[in-house]
């Protein structure tokens, strides 16, 4: 497939084009503070239907592109979607995250998952991400998404979100055999869920393995490291064209594996300066981030302060502008629109010189 100029900012600056300014999208730029969404929660309460009924999908993934014109529209969903296509049950509680019913220790529940086929299991996906592309053609980029080997086993072993990992770790710690067999399974399947996305629609995929960052450097070479690369490799197999990003929650002393797993765009979170990111992560690794999310609580100079800050440092190639995590539940509306056209009336040339 030929590079053109019609194609979306973001594409194209993913792709490693130059672009007259940095493209911008929101993590979580679907959800809690638009008051659209809360209204729709009100009628939709349960997150599988919103995620997995497709014209409600559609409309909450389209709530911010409306709103703000962003450049990246993202699928609304969540990483542990796939999970009952493994075999894996599960429910998403509202405020608490995904709950796995019962939780993975054991050597004959790794034996008993299956391979995934998401147009059997995931039938949804398809119309989602076909209305999104288009609802938005030329004018922005759909994104796909998609969990981390790590991060999905961190909750099928811990059947909930966690503080201290303990549950998991302790299957790393004593036995890993386990472990590896699972991280393999779903790496295998991530794969087949990606390639799926991007056979729907989806031109840019982005990995969240939101946990991996719990993990000590050389536990991070050994559980999720090798499992990032299994993903993206088969990914690039078959959809060389389509750049991948990745996001580790907590990544600053990892910063340069993420840079070794197969993915374009590394995400870096607001505990890391980006001009220290860049020397890092050197200059052919494509950068996302990497506002504080907080900051969208200040005033609106000091929003733009901080916008102009971080494009500076990013320099003039290869940057997406987005905060370090998602957007707060309670931010203010206005705050969020105004990001938005503060990003988009860049001139990255005039801010870098």
């Amino acid at each position: 497939m030929g590079v053109s100029s019609t194609a979306p900012h973001l594409l194209r600056a993913a792709r490693g084009e130059i672009v007259d300014r940095p493209p911008v999208w929101m993590m979580r730029q679907a959800g809690r503070y638009m008051k659209a969404y809360r209204d729709l929660r009100e009628k939709y309460p349960s997150f599988r239907d919103r995620s997995e009924i497709p014209e409600v999908a559609i409309e909450v993934s389209l709530q911010p592109w409306r709103a703000f014109q962003p450049d990246g529209v993202i699928l609304f969903s969540d990483i542990v979607t796939p999970l009952p296509g493994l075999g894996i049950d599960m429910d998403i509680a509202e405020g608490k995250g995904p709950i796995i019913y019962s939780p993975i220790r054991t050597q004959a529940q790794v034996d008993s998952l299956h391979n995934l086929d998401p147009e059997a299991s995931l039938p949804f996906i398809k119309p989602i991400l076909q209305a999104l592309r288009q609802e938005v053609g030329n004018k922005s980029t759909v994104l796909g998404f998609v969990g981390a080997p790590w991060t999905l086993a961190a909750y099928a072993v811990e059947g909930k979100g966690s503080k201290t990992y303990s549950v998991i770790k302790n299957l790393a710690f004593s036995d890993p055999a386990i472990l590896h067999q699972l991280l393999t399974k779903l790496a295998d399947a991530i794969a087949v869920y990606a390639r799926y996305q991007i056979d729907c629609g989806a031109q840019v995929v982005q990995m969240f393995d939101s946990w991996a960052g719990q993990l000590s450097p050389q536990d991070y070479d050994t559980f999720a490291l090798p499992y990032q690369r299994r993903v993206f490799q088969q990914i690039k197999q078959t959809h060389s064209n389509t750049p991948l990003i990745l996001l580790v929650s907590g990544s600053a002393g990892v910063l340069e594996r993420m840079a070794q797993s197969g993915a374009d765009i590394v995400t870096v979170d607001w505990a890391v300066d980006m001009a220290d990111a860049r020397a890092r992560l050197g200059k052919h690794v494509k950068v996302q981030g990497n506002l504080d999310p907080g900051v969208l609580y200040g005033s609106k100079e000091f929003i733009r302060d901080r916008i102009h800050d971080t494009v500076r440092k990013a320099g003039n190639w290869g940057h997406i502008l987005n905060l370090g995590h998602g957007v707060l539940p309670d931010t203010p509306e206005e705050n969020v629109a105004f990001f938005f056209e503060t990003a988009k009336q860049l001139s990255t040339a005039a801010l870098v010189s």
